[in-house]
């Protein structure tokens, strides 16, 4: 089946408060403890009183895999040449700091690399990003949200596999939709986000 993702924003003071060697099963019980509908989307949020400090969000059209986030950091590399410069730049931060860290292009002067850290606790974290840094993230796509429409030529021409994860313009401007969906309502709460390993 492959590598899958949930993602969650949590508050990470809470998070934080746990003893060092309960924070693991306590993320795990966030992200896997109630495994719902598969066909479940958008916000999903934790009936219990005591559980008020996460929520996860179930990308569209993913059933949770891994795959939809590595293959839109793959268009997005076919396709960025073709963006403006601003938004190009945007887009470069807005990927990398959420699903797509560590392309070469990185480094060419147009985006600033991301610094090699440590995952903040001892959990199978595929991405973090704690409260500091999602005001920033979120200016990014702020840049960006104006200018994607711009991009639908360029990807129907150089971006675009028919049937294939992320395979169109639509599927790929959705997809960043949802980060940018995340990524709001973390900022709202003053949360981190996070992408554990499933």
């Amino acid at each position: 089946m492959g590598v899958g993702i949930e993602v969650l924003i949590v508050d990470w003071r809470r998070v934080d408060a746990e003893p060092a060697s309960e924070r693991r099963a306590l993320l795990e019980e966030a992200a896997f403890g109630d495994e719902g509908d598969l066909d479940e989307e958008g916000w999903i949020w934790p009936p219990a009183a005591d559980a008020d400090w996460y929520g996860r969000y179930a990308f569209r059209r993913t059933l949770g895999s891994y795959k939809p986030h590595f293959w839109a950091g793959e268009r997005w590399e076919h396709v960025r040449d073709f963006a403006a410069p601003g938004l190009r730049t945007a887009l470069d931060h807005f990927t990398a700091a959420l699903f797509w860290e560590g392309l070469e292009y990185m480094t060419d002067g147009t985006a600033t690399p991301l610094p090699e850290r440590e995952a903040p606790w001892d959990a199978d974290l595929l991405m973090w990003q704690p409260p500091r840094d999602i005001a920033a993230i979120k200016a990014f796509w702020t840049r960006a949200a104006p200018d994607l429409d711009t991009l639908r030529e360029p990807f129907a021409q150089h971006a675009a596999v028919p049937g294939g994860w992320i395979g169109d313009f639509e599927s790929f401007a959705e997809f960043l939709r949802g980060w940018a969906e995340v990524v709001t309502e973390a900022d709202r709460r003053g949360w981190g986000v996070i992408g554990l390993r499933c």
